[in-house]
């Protein structure tokens, strides 16, 4: 019986040697672990998104995605006229992930750019990115490079630009990430960014929520959190799920009509469920990470779909999709039918299209040089702002 199972175990260990290639090379989590979203490195930190799962979401974006694609070329295009705004050039560049490849087709010089790294975490967005590139002549060196913003596999003080477009709100420590972007910065080295902001997709949050608690009961995260979403308080979300509107009480016309009278509380439910990032004020975050001389400003676009469905599979194509950890992976038929019913009622237009509204967040912040403006110390002034407000005379406005 010992030789039968002595046997065994040898054979096992044969298998595993020469079947090594088969087994994952990476370190796996606990069903537990997984399950809650944690990292295995014993600290408990918390993850939020899944970034294995937003890897496949790349991988079926790199085919799925349109050729020209509108509300990501304006973003990209509002990112890149910061550019016009410097007069140094940036000989070497890197751009991350998320839509490079609208960055590198809409660069057309600006920068004065003559080495491009691009990175992504899809080595099929890679290799799309190098099928294009071998089809044009124009435009700076490009090298491509398959890694993950979290932890960034570039030298230390190597560039002299970094350029994020819909990228970075998809990393567990956001602040981490930027601050790995500076340290790749050489000194007055420019770090540009946009990621969407916590307004992004509320028709259809809204939707999606008022459609859960019709039939089924309750709510589930469908929406990845954002940054900068306002934090709702727990009592609000108590009164919403105690009103009208529960399953098998009230009628769909009844439920939409409610829901439009009281979109307010709606609204602030829907924020309240979707939020997991810590309430930190962006400007903060680049003082944070180490950036000098921080810049924020956000911009709104509204996108017009045929339908709810055509809306998802532009989200898909730009690989936006949920990625959360603590995610519901089944999304009943009925409840996607009831989301697109409420989304067209609620917020049709009188063409029949629906609205979708894109928060998108701009940030702009240096590496740390000695010929760039400093502020005075506090209390070194030598006039006040009374005595400029009597020099200049009364505000009638």
């Amino acid at each position: 019986m010992a030789s039968s199972v002595a046997a065994a175990a040898r054979r096992l260990l044969v298998h595993r040697h020469r079947h090594g290639h088969l087994l994952p090379k990476c370190r796996q989590l606990s069903s537990s672990s997984a399950a809650d979203g944690l990292d295995d490195g014993g600290g408990g930190r918390v993850k939020i998104f899944d970034r294995d799962l937003k890897r496949r979401h790349r991988d079926r974006a790199a085919w799925a995605m349109r050729e020209a694609d509108g509300f990501v070329d304006a973003v990209a295009e509002n990112l890149l006229d910061r550019l016009e705004d410097c007069r140094k050039a940036f000989p070497s560049a890197l751009c991350l992930g998320g839509s490079a490849g609208a960055v590198r087709r809409l660069l057309r010089g600006r920068g004065g750019i003559d080495k491009l790294i691009m990175m992504d975490m899809s080595s099929d967005m890679v290799r799309k990115w190098r099928e294009s590139e071998n089809t044009t002549e124009e435009g700076p060196e490009t090298h491509f490079v398959v890694g993950d913003e979290e932890f960034l596999p570039i030298k230390e003080s190597s560039q002299d630009l970094i350029i994020s477009c819909l990228g970075l709100h998809w990393t567990n420590d956001l602040p981490g990430a930027m601050i790995q972007c500076r340290l790749a910065l050489k000194p007055d080295g420019l770090f540009l960014a946009a990621i969407l902001g916590g307004e992004t997709l509320k028709e259809l949050r809204i939707a999606c929520t008022i459609a859960q608690m019709e039939r089924e009961g309750g709510i589930s995260p469908r929406m990845s959190p954002l940054a900068q979403c306002e934090h709702r308080e727990r009592k609000e979300m108590k009164r919403l799920t105690c009103g009208p509107i529960n399953k098998g009480t009230i009628d769909f016309s009844q439920m939409v009509e409610w829901s439009q009278q009281n979109m307010e509380l709606v609204e602030r439910s829907c924020f309240f469920w979707s939020e997991a990032l810590p309430n930190t004020p962006l400007r903060n975050l680049l003082t944070r990470a180490g950036f000098t001389l921080p810049g924020v400003d956000v911009d709104k676009y509204t996108v017009k779909y045929n339908s709810a469905l055509e809306l998802v599979e532009h989200l898909r194509a730009m690989g936006e999709t949920n990625a959360l950890f603590q995610r519901n992976p089944v999304l009943k038929r009925d409840t996607a039918l009831a989301t697109a019913a409420i989304y067209q009622s609620m917020f049709g237009l009188e063409d029949g299209s629906i609205p979708a509204t894109f928060q998108v967040i701009y940030m702009t912040g240096w590496r740390e040089h000695p010929s760039q403006q400093k502020a005075k110390s506090r209390g070194s002034a030598t006039i006040s702002f009374s005595d400029i407000q009597k020099q200049f005379g009364p505000n009638e406005n």
